[in-house]
């Protein structure tokens, strides 16, 4: 979700397909910094009384997003963090979708199936669902929107238009793609793939593009063409700062009352880089929605909400974890008694109540509670200061060298005071450390080719673990596995789980992991993410319709997985 050491120039397009694929993924820097990450309190979504109000046709929201996605939207090669996820949720619509339980259920697909032994998967496409330009679903371009994230796809023109460096990396158990009839696609793996429809869902970041739209080379990152319920008002992208949408009259979707879908009629996303403007935004009107995950901006929500300026909902199910990441490859985190040391001496209770306003809760590893691979103990270090006293002399004496880093920050001012307070958090154990800033693509670029030893980072949102497969599995030891994590046992846990049939087995291959991850301490864990949306008091419905065919509440997690088709204002 590349190759740092055969040349600067694969180095540096690897670096811009990482964070194309912020498919599960993004830096802490900018508005999504150490504030970001949040609380998981048992996996919970709270709404708030007026979830309850009667959904109404027509109206706008202007939607306040944290930047804007300046590479485009031609979905396979596009460069999508946050922001650009919550857009493509809105125009186009995924072959599968997590239940609020997390299991991926049919959505443009009417099924999907596989045999038993998890190798030949069958997508019987949905009747009657129309592109923004009046073509017809069918199982044809949903081959050809799939082999074109595999980099598989020739346009009848015999290019090949679209180049998906990364995703065809994590397509690669594919071998064949066929279209068995008009409504039917088979599709065949190398090894079982249990976890497969994970993967058509992709975090909503894979989605299911118009055939004119995936064979148009010139602006297919402007002309937008999907199934969603909104479209680009005019056909094309005029700006990524502000991109407006119109209600698509034909969306195949009705809510459970039969009413079409969506309810609004139109939807702007507005992008507002600082966190503060964009609050400033909101209480002004200028702005009817903003999503955050920032602790102090949360706060400050529950705050304004209490007064009745605002609504606020929060959810923290199946939650992405930020820490601190580390370089294990080389020194000083090569050895684990350096490892340990800096996760003994961070004091998390502190950094909560100084860089988050007291909200977030800890993690102790990668699986939010609820989650398939959660453990209460993970054998993860707790702050103690005279262990991680202890450590570094551990360290001095094994390594013959005194335990010393650099921290490398993205220079979005939170996210260098988050850094600075653990600088000092770290001195007090008697560990210097010098501070790095860089920009968001710089330091990716320096993680692919491990020239950074300790940067902060937000992934692995929740849903089923093999989705995490390429973070930690040495295969992609020279890509995303930024740790650079070469661990046989880590390895073996990961194979396994993506291929064994038995959920008994495979719950005890991610539990074995989660523990694995935190004994070996490849990560200092800090919190789990609380994303919250802001609303004003007359916008409601952010958690989504139910989904389809009755299949029960979507997944609550605002910016991948729910619908804003289910958005609406009253008077």
């Amino acid at each position: 979700m590349f190759n740092s050491a055969s040349s600067r120039r694969t180095q540096r397009r690897v670096a811009a397909v990482v964070i194309a694929l912020v498919l599960v993924a993004a830096a802490c820097g900018g508005s999504s910094n150490k504030n970001d990450a949040a609380s998981n309190s048992g996996g919970s979504a709270s709404g708030t009384a007026s979830d309850t109000a009667k959904p109404v046709t027509g109206g706008k929201v202007i939607f306040g997003v944290g930047a804007e996605t300046g590479g485009g939207f031609c979905l396979p090669e596009a460069r999508l963090a946050i922001e650009g996820i919550q857009v493509t949720r809105s125009v186009y619509d995924t072959i599968t979708i997590p239940d609020e339980n997390g299991t991926y259920k049919p959505f443009l697909a009417k099924s999907v199936t596989h045999d038993a032994t998890y190798k030949e998967w069958t997508i019987v496409v949905r009747d009657g669902v129309l592109f923004h330009d009046g073509s017809k679903l069918d199982a044809t371009v949903v081959k050809n929107n799939i082999d074109a994230y595999r980099g598989q796809y020739t346009a009848a023109d015999g290019s090949k238009p679209r180049k998906p460096d990364l995703l065809s990396l994590l397509l690669t158990n594919i071998t064949d793609t066929t279209v068995v009839d008009p409504a039917t696609l088979k599709i065949t793996m190398k090894i079982p793939w249990v976890a497969f429809d994970a993967y058509l869902f992709g975090s909503g970041r894979l989605g299911i593009m118009g055939q004119a739209q995936l064979d148009d080379t010139a602006s297919c990152d402007k002309k937008l063409i999907g199934t969603g319920p909104f479209k680009v008002k005019g056909g094309t992208i005029a700006s990524t700062q502000d991109i407006d949408l119109v209600k698509n009259p034909n969306y195949w979707q009705k809510d459970a009352s039969g009413t079409q879908l969506p309810y609004l009629d139109e939807l702007e996303y507005r992008a507002i880089a600082d966190e503060a403007q964009r609050m400033n935004a909101l209480k002004s009107g200028e702005i009817t929605a903003n999503l955050t995950n920032n602790g102090a901006t949360i706060a400050e929500l529950r705050d304004l909400k209490s007064q009745g300026k605002v609504e606020s909902t929060e959810t923290d199910k199946f939650a992405e974890v930020s820490y601190w990441l580390l370089n294990s490859s080389s020194a000083p985190f090569n050895n684990q008694a350096a490892r340990e040391a800096v996760a003994l001496a961070y004091d998390r209770d502190t950094y909560n109540q100084v860089q988050n306003a007291g909200v977030l809760t800890p993690a102790d590893g990668p699986f939010p509670s609820g989650n398939l691979g959660f453990v209460e103990n993970t054998g993860f270090p707790h702050f103690n200061l005279d262990q991680a006293r202890a450590k570094v002399a551990q360290y001095k004496q094994e390594t013959g060298q005194d335990l010393s880093f650099t921290l490398t920050t993205t220079n979005e001012p939170s996210t260098v005071a988050g850094a600075q307070l653990y600088q000092q958090m770290l001195k007090a154990a008697g560990i210097p450390v010098q501070l790095a800033q860089t920009d968001q693509t710089a330091l990716i670029n320096q993680a692919i080719a491990g020239q950074v030893q300790m940067f902060g980072w937000r992934n692995h949102q929740g849903g089923d673990p093999d989705t995490q497969y390429y973070w930690w599995h040495s295969t992609f030891k020279n890509t995303t596995n930024f740790g650079k994590i070469e661990d046989s046992e880590v390895d073996r846990l990961l194979d396994d789980g993506r291929s064994n049939t038995d959920p008994a087995a495979r719950k005890k291959d991610y539990e074995d992991l989660n523990k694995l991850l935190g004994s070996k301490v490849y990560n200092v864990w800090e919190f789990y993410s609380k994303w919250t949306i802001g609303t004003a008091p007359n916008v409601h419905g952010v958690f989504g319709p139910d989904l389809p065919d009755g299949g029960g509440k979507p997944w609550p997690t605002f910016v991948l997985g729910d619908s804003v088709a289910g958005l609406f204002v009253t008077k």
